[in-house]
């Protein structure tokens, strides 16, 4: 799946924090500016919604041989708020997934971080790609990002390029069914992972993201989301 992002009002874009569901009501509308993005031609969307776990608003995300994400706008800083750090759980790993091929790109679960690049830092031929999937996909098809999954099989630190797109690199958080339907953290400096992938310093943030798909495999699959947090790194970690 090739993320799209969802068209941002001006005012979206100026928020440097990302709004939490835990102080939203179950069963209500997405708290703004969190938005559902679909693609064209997706005739059969994941549904989300606002539930309550263990007494926590979380994030429910109900996939169905189906796609679509849910993107929130950012306007941050990356070298200021380097660390991200989200709760979620699954129902169950996808069987016949694969993180290598198109047929089988899809995740109970991703967290995405976008980025505003400047595309004409881009060589020619990624550019061209680039404009071609703008086309399909929409404007607002990220020229760079980070993707941290819940993979079935890959072993968590493992990364790879999208199969859609060397745009986009894949990083394994958690693996494997050792902890279906338990709520798991997850914590990575985006800084260094973005380094680590395309080898130079990371622009600013323009958004997150929260996918569950299986529009490639037909499965199934509950996933559930906590809130997400981009914070600065603690001065006696960061050596200040």
């Amino acid at each position: 799946m090739l993320l799209v992002l969802a068209s941002m009002a001006a005012t979206a874009a100026e928020e440097n924090s990302v709004t939490p569901f835990s102080t939203a009501q179950p069963g209500t509308a997405l708290p703004p500016p969190w938005r559902l993005t679909t693609l064209p031609g997706i005739k059969n969307p994941t549904r989300y919604s606002l539930a309550r776990d263990n007494d926590v608003v979380v994030l429910r995300a109900q996939a169905q041989a189906s796609m679509a994400s849910v993107v929130h706008p950012l306007k941050l800083d990356p070298n200021q708020f380097p660390v991200i750090s989200w709760r979620w759980k699954i129902s169950n790993v996808l069987r016949t997934a694969s993180m290598q091929v198109k047929a089988g790109d899809d995740f109970p679960a991703r967290v995405y971080v976008l980025f505003d690049y400047d595309t004409r830092k881009l060589p020619l031929m990624q550019r061209m790609k680039l404009a071609i999937a703008r086309q399909r996909y929409g404007p607002d098809t990220p020229a760079a990002a980070l993707c941290y999954v819940w993979d079935g099989k890959a072993t968590a630190g493992a990364s790879a390029w999208s199969p859609y797109t060397d745009r986009v690199r894949m990083i394994v958080v958690e693996s494997g069914a050792e902890h279906l339907n338990a709520w798991r953290g997850a914590e990575r400096n985006i800084v260094a992972d973005y380094r680590t992938a395309f080898g130079e310093d990371p622009p600013a943030v323009s958004g997150v993201a929260i996918v569950s798909d299986t529009d490639n495999t037909g499965e199934s699959v509950t996933a559930m989301f906590g809130d997400i947090s981009l914070r600065a790194v603690p001065a006696m970690q960061s050596g200040k």
